[in-house]
Parts: C-alpha cells; structure tokens; sequence
C-alpha cells in the first residue's frame, strides 16, 4: 500500500526528473542540431549562391548541418520578415542582401520590420559595386558628357531596372539626385529584359551588377563609363569610378550577409561569426567568389551593424527624395 508520504516522495522524484531532462536539454552546447538559414530569394540566385557558400564555409565552422531555406517574395520582403519573426535561439539566420535588408524597408510602405532593430548582424561577407552601362551608339562616353547630354535632352534619356524599388532603380535616382538631371525611370520584370532593350537601343543605360554587365561590355555589347565602386573593377580597369569621373564620394553597393533575429544571444553570434571566418578566409571559398564577381569582406557584428545602419540610411534618404512607396 503506498502511503501519502511514498506518494509525496514519488512525485518529488518525477519533478525533479523532469526538471534534469529540461536543463540537461538547455545544457547542450550550441549547435546542437541542424542550423536553418533563410534565404529570401529564389534558388540558383546570386544570393543563393552566395548562401550557400556561406552555408559550407560555417558547417565547417560548426560541424552541423545547415539546411537553405528559399523564401522569396516581394524583393526579400516575405523571406525576411519570416526571419525577424524567427525563435532567437541561433538555429533561424538569415542571409541577407541590400535589397532584403536596405533597400526593401527603405521602399516599401508596411515591410513589417526594421532592417536596424528587427536583426542582430553577424558577418558582412561580400560586396560588388554597380556599373553604369550605356548603348554602344549612346553619344556620351564618359560621366561627364552623358550628363551634359542629360542636361540639353532633359526627360529624353531612360534608363532600366529590373523593376520598381530595385537596387539598380534606387542607385539610377541616387544618380539623378546627385547630379540633377532629369532621366526617366524604366523598370522591367528582371534583369535580362532590360539588358535586352538596352542593347537594342530602346533604353539608353542601367546600373547592373558586373557579373552580367562585365561580358557584355567585353563583347562590345555594351559599353560601360563608371564604376559605382571606390576603386576600379579589375575585370574592366580602363573603367573609372564615380568619383573620378567627378562625383565626389558617389559610391554605391551590393553586399550580402548573415543576420540572425534580434534578441539571439550575443554569446551565439559571436560563435556564428568567429566560426565562420576561417571558411569565409579559406582559399577555396575565396576563389569562388572571385568567379562570381564578389569581393569578401571580414569583420565583427559590431562592424556589419554599423554598416547597415549607414546603408539604411542612405537609402531610406533616396527613397523619400525620389518619392519612392510601394503599398
């Protein structure tokens, strides 16, 4: 016969093991299980590409799994708010880029999250700078003469983005701020598309990425006149910047990097962010990201914070210039 106090005893017991199972399960060191990063952006993408690559370089890191996660939607938008609203345990990051973590919130008029204070930045990993890309039969072969041009042919010139909001949109209106000329915005429902028109001579110019503009300007396809980067592209080095063509301090980038959702523990994303260095400094994820076209970057959270704080704020300053809201 079991009497209250054995009852009593019993249950004690069961508490106590219950609670040993519980800690015992918060006791494992981090990573215990596998890593999800979301990507907010379609497979086979550049920023997939470079996620994946991350993704490899940070499994070594940690020795766990990281499974990719494709969210893509609304230029970063859906796949990054899935990402702030995540567990901030460190097995929800998101590889992020300037139009998921930037540009998106700066355009957009209900993105559902601050890029600043919804994320805790781990690593930025690689930049690119803009080209700005003209017809080959386009009059102007420099800055300095297309913006003359502009001047004498006021609303005449077009140029293309892959759509509304986009990175080569907001940099084509930064460039329009700066200079105060008056071209007319063309968007187009991807890159291709608006290449297309551009060597056909229905658009004018874009500002593009260097992993699609560099060969066309190679074949003579297109014919480049800056460069949106502090120093010049190697690939195309008779190309200047921005800056020496005349525009002081006119530098605009891709980037792309991990953030995990605010509140992560910063013991966590210290471990994310040292763990992944190494890979990140390997020569074999070097060398791959030079076939893609990207510089790598190295630093600490508190640097990559810093820097998008300073991307946000250019961009969100654009953004309201140009008058730019998607609803």
């Amino acid at each position: 016969m079991t009497t209250p106090i054995k009852k009593l005893a019993i249950s004690l017991a069961t508490v106590c093991a219950a609670a040993f199972i519980i800690t015992a399960a918060h006791a494992q060191p981090y990573p215990s299980k596998p890593i999800k990063f979301l990507v907010p952006f379609a497979a086979g993408g550049p920023a997939d590409t470079m996620a994946r690559l991350t993704a490899q370089a940070l499994q070594q890191g940690l020795n766990q799994t990281i499974v990719i996660d494709n969210r893509p939607g609304a230029g970063g938008i859906i796949g990054a708010r899935a990402a702030a609203a995540a567990d901030p345990d460190g097995y929800t990051l998101m590889y992020g880029n300037t139009a998921a973590l930037v540009v998106g919130p700066a355009v957009y008029a209900n993105p559902g999250y601050d890029p600043v204070k919804a994320f805790a930045p781990i690593a930025l990993v690689a930049v690119t700078f803009n080209v700005l890309a003209v017809n080959p039969a386009f009059p102007a072969n420099s800055v300095k003469e297309l913006i003359a041009y502009a001047k004498k042919n006021p609303g005449k010139i077009n140029f293309a983005s892959p759509g509304h909001g986009t990175p080569p949109h907001m940099v084509g209106e930064m460039f329009k701020q700066r200079t105060q000329i008056d071209i007319v915005h063309i968007p187009y429902k991807g890159t291709a598309a608006a290449l297309t028109d551009i060597m056909g001579g229905q658009v004018e110019l874009t500002f593009e990425n260097p992993s699609v503009i560099v060969p066309l300007v190679q074949a003579g396809k297109l014919k480049a006149l800056a460069v949106t980067g502090e120093t010049r592209n190697p690939t195309i080095p008779d190309v200047p910047t921005m800056i020496e063509s005349g525009l002081a301090d006119f530098v605009s980038m891709s980037f792309t990097g991990l953030v995990a959702p605010a509140g992560t523990p910063a013991a966590i994303v210290k471990q994310v962010s040292d763990a992944l260095a190494p890979g990140l400094a390997s020569a074999e994820i070097r060398a791959m990201m030079d076939k893609l076209g990207v510089i790598p970057q190295s630093g600490t959270p508190a640097d990559f914070g810093a820097f998008l704080a300073r991307e946000s704020a250019k961009w969100q300053a654009v953004a309201k210039a140009a008058g730019i809201r998607i609803n």
